[in-house]
């Protein structure tokens, strides 16, 4: 590309990242610049009864059966978002012969932690069970997340209560992709965070603290300069990941802010971090990996 319009490009992500990723115009045009002709997208399918309790669902045009699944959940803060915001993603990952699931969530002041973590086993839970249907492996659906969403995608991969309220009798993802993401933030100190997250359900609202050895290979990815999450959020979840000799690998981009590592994932913008290759690569080398222990498990038993 040229050099002016890589500057074009670049001055268009500065936007992106001053202007709120929850609802603002930036984000509609980053949309329509996304490529959309190699998917088909079934929009507001129900996963529950509430008016936020719908997702959208892409499916790539060439798929190749049986295909790995993201479900990916957006940030925003815990109050603000709207999955028709994130196409983008979606456009990034179905290139990639991805299915995306994005589902919107209920959110603060509506309802308070754990609401919106309920809300996102919901529709895990819907994601899993419909993945035949949709073209996907059920064993290789990740849950994904930015900054709010990488939280929620966390807990749903470390807290078992949450899919094993839905009957998950075992690690239903095979791995955890977390961007940006907050999992060891307390104390909280002032804020509207005061209220969503209740005191006395603080604890159990750090992924942190449901590590064990049952969590899935997980990609933990963070900018160096983010000033809105920590750092050190994915620096500690990657060393307590690695006490329980979970495989993890933590990326942290140079000079790279909050919202530059999901805006990254657009096709028009992956010049600015490594966000959509690292993640496309950590996807195919954990299914590879998922099937040379399976091949292993078959002939082992012959």
């Amino acid at each position: 590309m040229p050099g002016s319009g890589r500057r074009i490009l670049a001055t268009f992500a500065v936007i992106i990242s001053l202007a709120s990723l929850a609802a603002c115009s930036p984000i509609k045009l980053l949309n329509a610049s996304s490529p959309s002709r190699h998917y088909e997208r079934t929009a507001d399918i129900p996963y529950g009864d509430g008016a936020r309790q719908r997702l959208d669902v892409y499916v790539p045009k060439a798929l190749e059966n049986p295909a790995p699944m993201v479900v990916f959940f957006y940030g925003g803060g815990w109050r603000e978002g709207s999955k028709a915001n994130y196409e983008f993603v979606a456009s990034s990952l179905t290139e990639a012969g991805i299915v995306v699931v994005i589902p919107d969530y209920r959110l603060f002041p509506a309802v308070e932690f754990p609401a919106f973590v309920d809300d996102g086993a919901a529709a895990a839970a819907w994601a899993l069970d419909n993945a035949d249907r949709l073209g996907a492996d059920p064993d290789r659906v990740f849950v994904m997340g930015h900054s709010a969403g990488a939280h929620i995608a966390a807990l749903l991969a470390l807290d078992a209560s949450y899919l094993g309220a839905r009957n998950a009798s075992r690690q239903p993802f095979a791995g955890l992709i977390g961007l940006s993401g907050p999992y060891d933030f307390l104390p909280i100190e002032g804020g509207y965070l005061e209220r969503v997250f209740p005191e006395a359900s603080r604890a159990s609202s750090q992924p942190i603290n449901f590590v064990t050895d049952g969590a899935p290979p997980t990609l933990l990815v963070h900018g160096s300069d983010d000033r809105t999450v920590w750092p050190r959020n994915s620096r500690n979840l990657a060393d307590r990941l690695r006490e329980q000799s979970v495989d993890v690998t933590l990326t942290l981009y140079d000079d790279v802010g909050h919202a530059r590592v999901v805006a990254a994932l657009a096709p028009p913008l992956d010049f600015l971090a490594h966000t959509l290759d690292d993640t496309r690569q950590f996807i195919v080398k954990t299914t590879r990996s998922r099937d040379d222990a399976d091949d292993s498990r078959v002939y082992g038993s012959r």
